[in-house]
């Protein structure tokens, strides 16, 4: 299989809410249990698009397994700050895929002048902190029973990267 790494575009919506769903639905890595509805993550999308954010997709041949996205903070105090957000189809994970989204997005968030990118991981999640630390994130702290899924509380990382 071919794959890509490619900026959002409107051909991509439909296969980004799919696979936002499928990870959602793994109750493991995000903090949506399931994606929110089709026409509010459209717009969320168009957002990103028309506003030339940060937002790429990995594609295996024209199918999207992934996406990851550094976002702006709201508030002129924190408009140097992104948020980071990532996630893989179980199938395009272990592949180098979360990798090469990270670089190309880190390299757009740069020329977006951010100068601070942050991110939560849950503690378990050993391979996304491992990916983050690879690429120069810091711990930061514990964010304690800062997810709730089934009852089950975990506890969150809080990284941040600054340039």
């Amino acid at each position: 299989m071919n794959h890509s790494i490619v900026p959002i575009a409107e051909s991509h919506f439909a296969g980004l809410y799919e696979a936002l769903d499928s990870v959602a639905r793994e109750q493991k890595f995000l903090a949506f249990l399931k994606a929110p509805p089709r026409e509010q993550c459209y717009a969320f999308y168009r957002n990103i698009v028309d506003e030339d954010l940060c937002q790429f997709v990995a594609l295996e041949d024209e199918t999207v397994v992934g996406w990851c996205d550094i976002l702006p903070v709201i508030g002129e105090s924190r408009a140097h700050i992104g948020v980071l957000g990532i996630g893989l189809l179980p199938q395009a994970r272990h592949q180098g895929l979360g990798a090469e989204l990270l670089l190309a997005t880190l390299a757009k968030a740069w020329t977006k002048d951010l100068t601070r990118i942050e991110l939560t991981v849950r503690a378990d999640n050993h391979n996304a902190r491992a990916l983050y630390e690879r690429f120069g994130f810091e711990f930061e702290g514990i964010r304690r029973n800062a997810s709730r899924v089934a009852g089950e509380y975990q506890d969150m990382h809080a990284m941040a990267l600054l340039r």
